[in-house]
């Protein structure tokens, strides 16, 4: 490896003296002593980071790093299974522990990416896993800060890339989407059966009102005419004559009412006589 080379822009480099730890490069013209320093590769056995945070196997990156993580079986608290993958999102910030604190960062991180969804998909049931995983990704993030910070490593998000559940919890799931849909359907039929017998008493409630507003208009008009006529009587005949004459005329007038029906029978008051001479008095005094 040559002595003089130049690191990019974003990266850095571990030197290593005798084995040990000496110093971090970084971006720029730099140099190490031959023979007494070598630069640190996290390509070499046990540590094979692959392509993951790194570049020609000892230029570390310290920007951020997508790691996608394989797929894993969880149970659910109401033991649904579940098979979950993530991709997490993380930045190197202390090289020194990256390398030294953990035998294989990349492997690592997806473990314990890993593992922090399992535990909490097992702390929820199937219907919250599935409803919340904004959520999820917010607590597995917070959950793995812990373990970056002894890695020299910032976790900036978690993402769950797939919930896939087995046939069974799908059919499951399946029947019960099928039964909230008949559910709403027949709640909105129901509320529009309400809605519509509200219009309708709305309606008839309306009517009703400019019917007695109507009855009302009526009477009033009728209550003025029997005024006027009882005034117009009493100044012909007298007041107590008229106030008679009126009421046999209103006795008459029921009469007409009741014996428009051929079919029915009638019973006449013994004092229908004498109202009728009272009306026929009355009107002969009239003339």
């Amino acid at each position: 490896m040559q002595i003089i080379y130049t690191i990019p822009q974003s990266h850095c480099v571990v030197i290593e003296r005798f084995g040990k730890f000496a110093r971090i490069q970084n971006s720029g013209i730099n140099f190490r002593i031959p023979y007494l320093e070598r630069i640190k590769r996290v390509d070499s056995q046990g540590s094979n980071w692959g392509s993951n945070a790194n570049k020609k196997g000892f230029l570390i990156e310290l920007t951020e790093q997508q790691t996608d993580t394989p797929a894993r079986e969880c149970h659910t608290k109401d033991n649904a299974k579940v098979t979950a993958n993530a991709s997490i999102y993380w930045r190197i910030t202390d090289p020194v522990k990256a390398i030294y604190e953990v035998d294989n960062l990349p492997i690592n991180v997806s473990d314990v990416t890993l593992n922090a969804l399992r535990a909490n998909i097992g702390s929820l049931e199937l219907d919250e896993v599935l409803s919340t995983r904004q959520q999820l990704n917010e607590r597995i993030s917070a959950q793995l800060s812990d373990s970056g910070k002894k890695w020299g490593v910032i976790f900036t998000r978690v993402e769950i890339q797939e919930l896939k559940t087995d046939q069974k919890t799908s059919d499951a799931m399946l029947q019960q989407l099928d039964a909230e849909r008949r559910r709403r359907a027949i709640v909105a039929e129901a509320e529009g059966k309400a809605q519509a017998e509200v219009m309708i008493a709305e309606a008839q409630k309306h009517s009703a009102i400019l019917k007695a507003e109507g009855q009302a208009k009526a009477l009033e008009l009728t209550r003025d005419a029997e005024h006027a006529y009882l005034e117009y009587m009493k100044s012909v005949v007298g007041d107590s004559k008229a106030l008679d004459l009126l009421l046999a005329q209103k006795y008459l007038s029921g009469f007409e009412v009741i014996t428009k029906n051929p079919a029915d029978k009638v019973f006449l008051p013994n004092s229908f006589s004498s109202m009728l001479n009272l009306s026929v008095d009355s009107s002969r005094k009239s003339e």
